[in-house]
């Protein structure tokens, strides 16, 4: 690894100081909107401002508050620090000259309430290297700070209002950095890739934000909180304040609360909505977007705006096998299950396809299902249907943890490169690295080659044909990977 040499950049800005090193020039908590502090809390962002002199660029910056993911015990957890000045980039490009790179545009996932798009985890440097592409990682707004509904406090969705200025930051200065802004493909893992969704509900065609999206694991089954639901979480929330949501001045005074006392309050934010929950559900979440009829669409005309959604990009997309044991991993409760709570059809076809599965297993297969794969089936086949190019993937390689399979998350250090940052990770965990490393280099040239042109195919796998209704071919990434016809794993045959 080459030393890392300080590298000044002008932007439409101003100056920026980030450093050289391995041929990529890296840019840390580059400012996308104004602080968030203050009476900016629970309030839209604003675009950041042009600054005087030069800004330090070398060093990550704040990254969201919250507390410990609830996936750690399979991810494995990191240490940084956090601040609500967190709207920033992480930016890494071959070169700052006018040679008009590819773009991707990285948003996280988290379940709306954990992550950042700072994280080593999703270190760029390998995808922006071998591709001749530059990186965006985007931070935004979690938990009660970006999701919080509370009509006269917080409109809510103020976490995706973020990622829009994100992009629109992208739109206007990411020329600076090499970037072609005609040349964008968005790209996102779970709550990200659900964000990624939502915005296009609201994408004129005649201006797309990007040309493509990635959809990694998106939980499109998700069904959104209604304004109703939204505002008794809310209400919640805020009386774990102390605060009276009805008092005159509310807003002011939750706006001086400390961001250690909102973190505290989503507890019981959280009990209220576990204790709603139905059995088996592995969402209940507290703060998720609001189908408010305003930054989105109402709840009636929600499924309809998804389905026009699923028409503005050419997509690629998929899931991982099992997406949902991980939700239920070290839960006695469910292990010890002797029925699944399921419908019993879902019982019967289940089985089918996993013979002798406990019904923990069932249960997890279903919810994989419910919320993740026909749902994602669903979206490709709308955007085919549309004119639309679509490829499909699965992400079968299993973790030696065989509890967790291949879980949700489990793809992140094979697309990203980044498996030393998850060297604590339960889930790879007894791994053969050598395996790691030659399946994530086939991943990773197949994102970079879908990023510049649309097309994930390379010399390194099998053909990966497009996706069509009739015909649901399906790259299955694996020890051994190549294309099926359908994803119980008939072979694919050209027609």
């Amino acid at each position: 690894m080459n030393k890392k040499m300080e590298v000044l950049l002008d932007t439409t800005l101003g100056k920026l100081r980030g450093y050289a090193q391995d041929n990529l020039l890296s840019f840390h908590a580059v400012p996308y909107a104004k602080p968030p502090l203050g009476s900016l809390r629970f309030a839209a962002p604003e675009p950041a401002e042009p600054w005087i002199g030069v800004r330090e660029a070398r060093e990550p910056g704040s990254i969201a508050p919250q507390m410990p993911s609830r996936l750690s015990l399979a991810m494995g957890d990191f240490d940084m620090p956090q601040n609500e000045d967190c709207l920033t980039l992480t930016i890494r490009t071959p070169a700052a000259n006018d040679r008009q790179r590819p773009v991707v545009v990285w948003f996280h996932g988290g379940g709306y309430i954990s992550g950042a798009g700072a994280l080593p985890w999703y270190d760029g440097s390998l995808l922006a290297n071998e591709g001749d592409i530059v990186f965006v990682g985007v931070n935004y707004r979690i938990g009660a700070l970006g999701y919080l509904y509370a009509p006269g406090i917080s409109p809510g969705n103020l976490g995706l209002l973020d990622q829009q200025l994100a992009l629109e930051w992208v739109q206007q200065h990411i020329a600076s950095f090499g970037g072609d802004p005609n040349q964008v493909t968005l790209m996102g893992q779970s709550a990200g890739s659900h964000s990624i969704a939502l915005m296009l509900t609201q994408s004129d065609s005649s201006q797309p934000v990007a040309q493509r999206a990635i959809l990694q694991s998106a939980p499109l089954g998700i069904t959104l909180y209604d304004t109703q639901q939204a505002t008794s979480i809310g209400q919640v929330f805020i009386r774990a304040l102390g605060i009276d949501p009805d008092h005159p001045q509310a807003r002011e005074q939750i706006c001086q609360v400390s961001a250690q006392a909102i973190l505290d309050a989503q507890a019981a934010a959280f009990r209220f909505v576990v204790g709603q929950a139905k059995p088996g559900d592995p969402v209940a979440l507290p703060f998720i977007p609001v189908a408010d009829g305003k930054i989105l669409p109402a709840p009636q005309e929600m499924a309809a705006a998804m389905q026009r959604a699923a028409t503005r990009l050419d997509v690629l997309i998929g899931t991982t096998r099992e997406e949902a044991n991980v939700f239920f991993y070290h839960i006695p409760a469910v292990q010890a299950l002797t029925q699944a709570p399921i419908p019993e059809q879902e019982i019967a076809l289940l089985g089918a396809r996993r013979p002798g599965a406990s019904a923990a297993q069932l249960l997890m297969d279903y919810a994989g299902e419910k919320l993740f794969l026909r749902a994602t089936l669903d979206w490709a086949v709308q955007a085919v249907e549309s004119g639309r190019r679509v490829h499909l993937y699965q992400f079968d390689w299993q973790s030696p943890n065989r509890e967790l399979a291949a879980g949700h998350c489990l793809e992140l250090p094979f697309i990203f490169g980044s498996r030393a940052a998850f060297a604590d990770a339960p889930m790879l965990s007894g791994a053969n690295l050598q395996q790691v490393d030659a399946l994530s280099a086939i991943m990773r040239a197949s994102w970079i080659g879908f990023i510049r042109d649309g097309n994930p195919n390379h010399a390194g796998i099998p053909p990966w044909p497009r996706f069509e209704p009739t015909q649901r071919a399906t790259m299955r990434f694996d020890a051994i990977t190549g294309a099926v016809g359908d994803l119980a794993g008939k072979t694919w045959q050209a027609s």
